[in-house]
């Protein structure tokens, strides 16, 4: 693969999948990063941003949408440059500005977030001025009915968050709770088709210009979804048991068992497309899969990510 020419001063940490990708852009202006992965994951990001800043503040933190995996660490940054400005979608500006846990997706998910406040909103249809460029600000619903992506029209470069990734996109979580939201799937791609970029930097993953090939890979992902919508449950809630397992590394079943039971979110999966098992039995169901798959192990009164 051809090495890629992101815009001047722009530098992406990859991160994996509990955390998501974080972008780096600095210039003589100001320095700004964009998406700040899992809370267990911010000693990392500090060093990274250390490493990258030296003696230099962070100016700006943007999220791209309000996923523990990409704002999880907005309180540590904040802790660490008092000065910074920190831009979230409007979508649920309210609920963090009264810091609503029971209402944000983190406390549902079993997932960890510290709090955090926010200065200034990424409104839809505006631009907002990283680094030496102005980028556009779309509005990306569908993962979540909130997230933006951003788009820089001179270097045709995209941060889709998690709206395309190289082999698909994220889980749709308001089709978990009975929203239809499939179709706003549809219209993200379609979005991104018509922006024409050359270079996508996703929220998971390596960044990649193979767009059309992406887009296509996505699109027979969501007609599969749009056929079969338990397939999709099914694959949200390993999804959700193996960010889990991620975080914790290990855990004795039982209580891994007992978490994955009393998570409100995974209560709502089952109550939504599997009504006819209880969630013991149903998560269980799961975890088997996630073993056949080599996703997890569990040995003797131990489970474990693999």
């Amino acid at each position: 693969m051809m090495a890629l020419e992101f815009p001047p001063g722009l530098t992406v940490f990859e991160r994996g999948w509990l955390s998501s990708n974080s972008i780096l852009i600095q210039s003589k202006q100001h320095s700004v990063l964009i998406d700040s992965g899992y809370a267990t994951h911010s000693d990392l990001l500090r060093a990274l941003l250390n490493q990258s800043l030296g003696d230099r503040p962070l100016d700006m933190l943007l999220n791209t949408h309000l996923h523990s995996d990409h704002c999880g660490g907005n309180s540590m940054l904040q802790t660490q440059y008092p000065g910074m400005q920190t831009w979230i979608p409007p979508g649920q500006a309210h609920l963090i500005a009264a810091w609503a846990s029971d209402s944000l997706s983190f406390e549902p998910t079993g997932q960890n977030c510290p709090q955090f406040t926010y200065s200034h909103l990424l409104q839809p249809s505006q631009e907002v001025f990283l680094g030496d460029r102005y980028w556009q600000i779309h509005a990306a619903p569908g993962h979540d009915p909130h997230s933006i992506v951003l788009f820089e029209p001179q270097t045709r470069t995209l941060i889709s968050a998690d709206a395309l990734w190289e082999n698909g996109f994220g889980i749709v979580f308001p089709e978990l709770e009975g929203i239809q939201a499939f179709a706003d799937i549809g219209h993200t791609l379609d979005l991104i088709e018509s922006l024409e970029p050359a270079i996508v930097i996703p929220g998971h993953g390596r960044p990649f210009s193979t767009v059309q090939l992406a887009l296509e890979t996505a699109r027979h992902r969501l007609q599969s979804f749009v056929a079969d919508p338990k397939r999709h449950a099914q694959h949200a809630a390993k999804v959700l048991l193996k960010f889990k397992l991620l975080e914790v590394q290990q855990q004795e079943y039982s209580s891994f068992l007992a978490w994955a039971c009393g998570t409100t979110y995974l209560e709502t999966i089952r109550k939504h497309h599997f009504p006819e098992h209880s969630i013991s039995f149903w998560v269980e169901e799961m975890l088997e899969s996630l073993y056949r798959s080599k996703a997890a192990i569990r040995s003797g009164h131990l489970i474990a990510n693999v």
